[in-house]
């Protein structure tokens, strides 16, 4: 099989390159970043690429992004994708996306020659294949998502104040309600969160790590109840 490889950390790349040698592949080339990455596909065609996730200039998501525009430009190119640990996001935005036969590995498993060589078999045949701890992590979080749509519209705001650090005051006056209101807003919440009671009262901590896992972002201010118009006061009645 041509594949070529895209990881910056040198030791790792020689070893990659030797390794799949070995076995009999062809590795097309061998790049420390992804500068000139869709150039070198262009040229070499190879059948398998592998990118690390962090890759120069920035080490954010330069790989991932990478491994998105390939899927997508050339649905019939392989991708695998070696992480150093498992980041949800991306190996989530990675399987949601469109393309041919995908891996997402962490990098310990490259130690495990065998299984590593077999991976790369499994993805050239069109399979899809995931280090078990991805598949461990994603599916915890679909927990937690399935956790967040529980709750109310009103329920969910709440809980974004929460995650701010919001007092109870605070949140009343923010949303234009009573703190008691509040305060059975919040009971719902650690509820449907299946947070229970305990002495320590982290129940609220907990309550927006899981907003803040969940992505959640501060949802606007909801407009008083009385607004002005025209200067005059509020309005009474409707305009028909």
């Amino acid at each position: 099989m041509r594949i070529l490889i895209c990881e910056d950390s040198a030791l790792l790349r020689a070893g990659l390159v030797r390794v799949l040698e070995d076995a009999g592949h062809q590795v097309v080339a061998a790049l420390p970043d992804a500068s000139h990455l869709d150039e070198t596909v262009d040229r070499t065609a190879p059948e398998l690429c592998i990118l690390d996730v962090r890759l120069p200039p920035k080490w954010t998501d330069e790989g991932i992004r990478a491994a998105l525009s390939l899927r997508a430009r050339l649905p019939e190119l392989g991708v695998l994708v070696l992480s150093q640990y498992v980041e949800e996001r991306y190996a989530a935005d990675l399987i949601s996306s469109s393309g041919g036969a995908l891996g997402y590995l962490l990098k310990d498993r490259v130690a495990d020659v065998t299984d590593f060589l077999e991976a790369i078999e499994r993805i050239a045949s069109g399979a899809t294949v995931l280090d078990p701890e991805v598949v461990a992590q994603l599916l915890s979080r679909r927990t937690r998502d399935e956790r967040m749509l529980r709750l109310t519209d009103r329920e969910a705001s709440v809980l974004a104040l929460i995650a701010e650090g919001r007092s109870n005051q605070a949140i009343a006056k923010t949303l234009h309600v009573t703190e008691g209101s509040v305060e059975k807003h919040i009971t719902a919440v650690f509820q449907k969160l299946d947070l229970e009671p305990d002495e320590s009262g982290n129940r609220r901590v907990l309550a927006a790590i899981a907003h803040l896992e969940h992505g959640g972002t501060t949802p606007p201010a909801p407009t008083p109840p009385s607004t002005t118009q025209g200067g005059r006061g509020p309005q009474t009645g409707t305009n028909r």
